[in-house]
């Protein structure tokens, strides 16, 4: 053994720490450090709120949270937002009390809101370096290799972290599982890992399956879904080789049934399905409707398993995914993409960031990357939610610019962006229900119960990015009634 090779002061042999408060002196993390994590376990886990105690319980003070994402389940945070321990905050997307609490005002530092191919680039290219990146894993050994498969809370593909232990100064594992070396399978290899940390609880794997990952069921958004499938089969694109993304809700998971009876129909075989990866998609490719899955995060517990099982259920880093700097990122090759969203305006311009009145409910994610990658690019809507019109004049914060956005597809027809009149005339050829956006926002006027409140004024407490880091809207303090 070289010389003081297992003699570090609270550490047991190989790379495990004595405890999770060991990490603080094992990295030398001090105020104003920059701690990331990722969101594998959505609003499951239990890392980030038990990691953010312990250093509050340390007395640390000022810290960045560089988070891929923050759910309801985070709540913890708002009071150590408010007490200081937290000073800066970036991220992918935003729910929940967290932001409630920012758009109130909680946090004195505007928060950081980056697409994930922006978050990628930002810690690539040095713009956002990281003092410690905690990665929650469900299964470790003591020499750091991790594994998302195995373990109490199984969370699938751990592509997001793949980019922080990348260049991280410091990597802390924490875990629930400990097994002996090696862990299999192994998705994290332990020479990204420098130290592991044993806690009593990830988090609930239950929780991975946050919002709704079944498809629609209802008429009007089978009506959506088969119009979306429609343009995808009229546009040219379907054919051996199609390569398709979609959102985990219910009327695009809706459409992905809808295009794989196309697919079916015309005998072709895709090539791809990538990003956040449901049970659904699982489906499609077991039935032989695509080659592969490229997955960067898997959305339920069926996506879980089938990582396990399939071989051609692949991870894939939040870089290879959406990188706008890696020279060719996965959402590059993408014929088609259904995206959703909360609001969407005369120009194309969607919003998934604010609820109408201006408060921070989500963020891009993948949002702003797909849409660009893509070939063709679908938004699904319908005309109102809770009685606010979805369709409007000035989206109330733009998360994808419109030039992005091809197609806008709701109950009252679709839209076709004026810069392409290519697809407009194909379209128009197959008989499809071509309409204006104003024609549209004028239905959703109609249609709705509730007036838009106009956009908050108050000072700056978000920053909307784009991929490529320039910013392109800001979110406001909302004022207090």
């Amino acid at each position: 053994m070289p010389e003081g090779g297992h003699h570090l002061t609270g550490r047991t042999p190989g790379k495990c720490l004595s405890g999770l408060a060991g990490a603080v002196a094992a990295t030398g993390l001090k105020d104003g450090a920059t701690i990331s994590f990722h969101h594998h376990l959505r609003n499951g886990d239990a890392v980030i709120n038990t990691v953010v105690n312990m250093l509050a319980e340390a007395g640390l003070r000022d810290l960045h949270l560089a988070v891929t994402s923050l759910f309801p389940v985070h709540a913890p945070l708002v009071e150590h937002i408010r007490s200081g321990v937290i000073g800066r905050i970036s991220a992918s997307f935003i729910s929940g009390p967290v932001g409630e609490a920012i758009s109130h005002g909680a946090l004195v530092a505007p928060v950081t809101l980056r697409s994930h191919g922006g978050r990628a680039r930002a810690i690539d290219m040095g713009e956002m370096p990281i003092d410690v990146a905690f990665v929650a894993a469900p299964a470790a050994d003591e020499m750091g290799n991790l594994s998302g498969r195995a373990g109490r809370a199984p969370c699938g593909t751990l592509g997001y972290p793949m980019v922080d232990v990348d260049s991280a100064a410091h990597v802390v594992a924490v875990t629930d599982t400990l097994v002996p070396f090696p862990v299999l399978p192994i998705d994290i290899p332990q020479n990204k890992v420098d130290f592991v940390a044993v806690i009593p609880s990830i988090g609930d794997p239950r929780g991975i399956a946050s919002g709704a990952t079944n498809p629609a069921t209802d008429a009007l958004s089978l009506g959506i879904a088969e119009n979306t499938a429609a343009v995808i089969a009229a546009s040219g694109l379907l054919e051996d080789g199609f390569a398709f993304q979609t959102g985990a809700g219910g009327i695009s998971l809706a459409t992905a049934a809808a295009v794989g009876r196309e697919m079916r129909a015309r005998d072709v075989i895709g090539s791809f399905a990538c990003g956040g990866i449901t049970g659904f998609h699982v489906e499609m490719l077991e039935a032989g409707l695509f080659r592969a899955l490229m997955d960067v995060q898997c959305f339920d517990l069926a996506a879980v398993a089938s990582y396990s099982r399939n071989a051609n259920h692949m991870a894939m880093s939040a870089s290879a995914y959406a990188g706008p700097h890696v020279g060719g990122a996965v959402v590059d090759r993408l014929s088609a993409v259904v995206l959703g969203a909360a609001e969407v305006d005369l120009g194309f311009n969607v919003n998934v960031t604010t609820r109408a009145g201006g408060i921070l409910i989500g963020g891009s994610g993948g949002h702003a990357d797909a849409a660009q990658g893509a070939r063709l690019t679908l938004i699904t809507t319908r005309l109102t939610a809770a009685g606010y019109p979805k369709i409007v004049p000035h989206v109330t914060t733009r998360t994808t610019p419109g030039n992005s956005v091809d197609v806008v597809v709701t109950e009252a027809g679709l839209a076709v962006n004026p810069a392409r009149k290519d697809l407009s005339d194909r379209l128009a050829k197959a008989g499809l229900p071509i309409v204006t956006m104003e024609d549209l926002a004028a239905k959703a006027q109609a249609a709705a119960t509730k007036a838009v409140p106009p956009r908050a004024q108050g000072r700056i407490v978000a920053l909307s990015e784009y991929r490529d880091g320039t910013i392109i809207d800001e979110i406001r303090q909302i004022d207090e009634a």
